[in-house]
């Protein structure tokens, strides 16, 4: 693949297994979610029709929308608003999907004029997988800065409305597994050098030092040796992360990726939004049945978008 083509599939594969994840959201076991990676479901606990993505993705294309015209902090926080508050990038006109964290800090922006520097919110309950869900772009987007920079960056996003340390962390390791991924082929070498550099950058300070022990199977690599019971994926952000990154490096193709996220349960959604990013990242999309991604709401506009904001990315 060619970089144009990566940055079009990892977005497409993210929102496909938003979509896919959708309607078996909450599911406890995997019988429901397998459901859905054998055909493309719809209604489910939402009762949205077949294709239809939720929150994780109306974020992503925001920031996408936003980073297109130049990182502008304040105008991405005002972009998400328009997300929640007026419809803006959903899928079918109706905001059904937000999470508390991201409520409460939009709402700030929107009634009580915060700076979208000061939004977050802060308490170690504000830790769900908010801002993981929609960072890809960013990480994409930044992906040629040096290290400290584009985790500031990446922190700066997600703080938003996630500002915990925790939350940065995840976000940043997840964000530099994408950059790897973009400089190296090799899925094993990216982990292993995006592990380096998250724990070089997070061990060096005691904002983030006291808070790496959350993350310390993904960064002990012993995540690698898990079976699917020792999975949790649910709605906190290690949780997520942890299920992303476990099926991306257990599975070779980005369908079995997609299904294995999904069929861990839970948070399905962001579950498959998170490894469908780095996995159409590794994979592309040749093995995704077309029908799948025909079924997707909206889908020349957000294929317009992504073209947009793939030739935006600025390049070394």
């Amino acid at each position: 693949m060619n970089f144009y083509d990566k940055i079009s599939a990892s977005v497409q594969c993210a929102i496909l297994g938003d979509a896919m994840g959708v309607p078996v959201e909450s599911e406890t076991t995997s019988d429901g979610s397998l459901c859905s990676v054998k055909n493309m479901l719809g209604y489910g606990r939402f009762d949205q029709p077949e294709g239809t993505w939720s929150d994780d993705s109306s974020m992503i294309l925001c920031t996408m929308d936003s980073l297109i015209q130049g990182y502008d902090l304040e105008h991405l926080g005002k972009t998400f608003c328009r997300w929640l508050f007026e419809s803006y990038w959903t899928a079918n006109g109706l905001v059904f999907d937000s999470g508390l964290t991201t409520f409460v800090a939009l709402d700030r922006i929107r009634t009580e004029n915060y700076s979208a520097r000061s939004s977050g919110c802060i308490g170690e309950d504000d830790n769900g997988n908010g801002s993981l869900m929609r960072i890809i772009p960013a990480a994409l987007y930044f992906y040629t800065d040096p290290v400290p920079a584009f985790l500031d960056k990446i922190h700066q996003i997600s703080a938003i409305t996630h500002a915990h340390s925790r939350s940065l962390i995840g976000c940043g390791i997840y964000s530099l597994l994408i950059k790897e991924l973009l400089l190296n082929e090799n899925k094993s070498e990216a982990l292993r050098s995006a592990i380096d550099k998250a724990l070089e950058y997070y061990g060096s300070g005691s904002l983030f030092k006291n808070e790496l022990p959350h993350y310390m199977r993904i960064l002990s690599f012993e995540l690698l040796s898990c079976e699917a019971a020792d999975i949790h994926s649910s709605g906190y952000i290690v949780d997520t992360l942890e299920a992303a990154i476990w099926s991306f490096m257990k599975f070779d193709t980005t369908l079995n990726v997609l299904a294995s996220s999904i069929n861990l349960g839970r948070d399905t959604d962001t579950s498959g939004t998170a490894a469908g990013g780095i996995a159409g990242l590794q994979y592309g999309l040749s093995d995704i049945p077309t029908e799948w991604l025909d079924s997707l709401a909206r889908k020349k506009e957000v294929e317009m978008l992504i073209n947009k904001f793939a030739h935006a990315i600025p390049q070394a």
